[in-house]
């Protein structure tokens, strides 16, 4: 049902199948009003859409036995794949909706749902513990009652994921609906998060999830902002669906890449997408104001197709860890949750262990990505027969056995074990100099400050510790001298000019 063709990090480009054909993830997922289509579904699909979520439970008050007899792939015109809301949204805004589970359950599997999701209770955000709580338990009700309904199907039923900002909540409500059986989850209650910005609370909720169901393809809900796209796919969301392409436009918010802008305020049209290609910004504002927002509309959901495109194409380079980072100088808020990055060793699994292109280490928080954090581990492991440690500032060429600086080096002092190190990738013997990523990265010649980069200390205290030097010779350089000092090592220490 689910297969991965890539990865890099917790990011992964993989194939969904369904009744109505194969969805390549990350994908996002435009909501479609049932009734009312501002936006026709054969302009999503003409465009690259090839899933779309409509609202049942919408369906089921309008159109009824109508819906089930025509199926709702027929209802709102469309051939691909359709994912089904059952009222969750309704809940949320007003407390409960006039239909049981297991008649939702029913209807949606009645209209042919390629991807239904059973009636839940979210939680939203800012809901203290103990009702956030009873809510996960009447969805976990719910979905059990809702699988019941569902007995043998080809649909894909989603287990929705529930707890907000309760980490323990969002495990507890994984844990179960993965003991159900579900095959793919639905993060829910995002949406108050990312309007309010809290992008580090949205990123604790992904990771509470990833740890408990880190194969299972995540669904999370209402996430339409281009700037939460890149982090959700590196921490593990392969689906997001949001009607924001057209509630922007009707709010006469235009979509960049990094930013929403207020039409009005705009002097150029900052993009080459089809509608502003084919439209002046004059052109724009003289239309009628429900002509321009279908437009805005459309240029919305091209900018957030392309900013899928782009995360895909990062993750084929290897770049998802540069790109990520590019993204989040675009908010304050963005960058609170990129330093959470840090501390997750999951996302090594889906990080490749061998890249073609070179990785960029640029300021402090690159020590953490995934490849830095492996190399250190493995040459902490490195076992020398020598006495003697000569250290040197690495070299712009690379494998550092093959630069003059290794040569020279290995003349002056014959019987020593030679390592270059850089602030990123720790300590760096000659032997295995040419393993990615030792030989395969390019560094900033900023002035590092060894208070910024606490792994150097570690290798370097490890890479000693686990061998029998009597004697460290280090360059004339504050960095490595200071973290000398800071390792605390139990050795004689010579420091040379830097020279040899």
């Amino acid at each position: 049902m689910f297969e991965v063709r890539y990865s890099d990090l917790a990011g992964r480009i993989g194939r969904l199948e369904t009744p109505h054909g194969v969805v390549e993830t990350p994908v996002f997922v435009p909501v479609v009003h049932p009734v009312r289509q501002t936006v026709s579904t054969q302009y999503l699909k003409k465009i690259g859409f090839n899933l779309v979520i409509t609202n049942a439970y919408i369906t089921l008050r309008h159109y009824g036995d109508e819906a089930r007899r025509r199926g709702i792939h027929d209802i709102i015109n469309f051939d691909g794949a359709v994912m089904t809301d059952s009222g969750g949204y309704q809940v949320l805004e007003y407390g409960s909706v006039e239909v049981e589970p297991g008649a939702m359950a029913q209807f949606e599997k009645d209209i042919k749902s390629d991807i239904p999701i059973p009636l839940d209770k979210p939680t939203g955000y800012g809901l203290e513990y103990q009702r956030a709580k009873e809510y996960v338990e009447i969805t976990l009700k719910n979905a059990q009652e809702t699988l019941r309904v569902a007995g043998d199907t080809d649909a894909i039923w989603v287990g929705p994921v529930q707890g907000a900002e309760h980490s323990d909540l969002v495990e507890h409500s994984a844990r179960e609906l993965d003991a159900m059986g579900f095959n793919l989850m639905a993060l829910g209650s995002p949406v108050e998060l990312m309007e309010a910005y809290e992008f580090a609370t949205l990123a604790r909720m992904i990771v509470a999830a990833k740890r408990i169901i880190p194969a299972k393809p995540i669904h999370l809900f209402g996430a339409g902002h281009p700037l939460t796209i890149p982090l959700a796919i590196a921490l593990g969301c392969d689906m997001f669906d949001s009607a924001s392409y057209m509630l922007y436009a009707k709010d006469g918010r235009y979509m960049t890449p990094v930013a929403t802008v207020r039409f009005e305020e705009l002097a150029y049209l900052p993009c080459q997408c089809p509608v502003c290609s084919a439209h002046s910004l004059e052109d724009l504002r003289g239309m009628q104001r429900d002509e321009r927002t279908i437009e805005i509309a459309k240029h919305n959901l091209h900018t957030l197709k392309s900013e899928v495109d782009a995360v895909k194409q990062a993750i084929l380079d290897g770049r998802l860890w540069e790109y990520v980072m590019q993204k989040a100088r675009a908010h304050p808020k963005l960058m609170e949750a990129v330093r959470l990055f840090a501390d997750l060793e999951y996302l090594e699994v889906g990080t490749p262990l061998f890249k073609e292109k070179a990785i960029y280490f640029y300021e402090p928080i690159d020590q953490h990505r995934p490849e830095a954090k492996r190399y250190r581990r493995m040459a902490s492991q490195f076992r020398s027969s020598k006495k003697k440690l000569v250290l040197c500032l690495e070299s712009q060429l690379h494998p550092f056995y093959s630069s003059r600086s290794f040569a020279d080096t290995s003349k002056k002092y014959p019987d020593a074990q030679i390592c270059s190190y850089n602030p990123f990738l720790g300590i760096i013997p000659a032997e295995i100099s040419d393993i990615f990523p030792a030989s395969h990265n390019m560094v900033t010649r900023a002035d590092h400050k060894l208070h910024d980069y606490p792994s150097f200390v570690e290798s370097l205290h490890s890479f000693v510790a686990n061998n029998r030097f009597d004697e460290i010779i280090v360059p004339a350089d504050g960095f490595i001298q200071d973290a000398v000092e800071a390792a605390k090592l139990s050795v004689r220490v010579d420091k040379q000019d830097g020279s040899q």
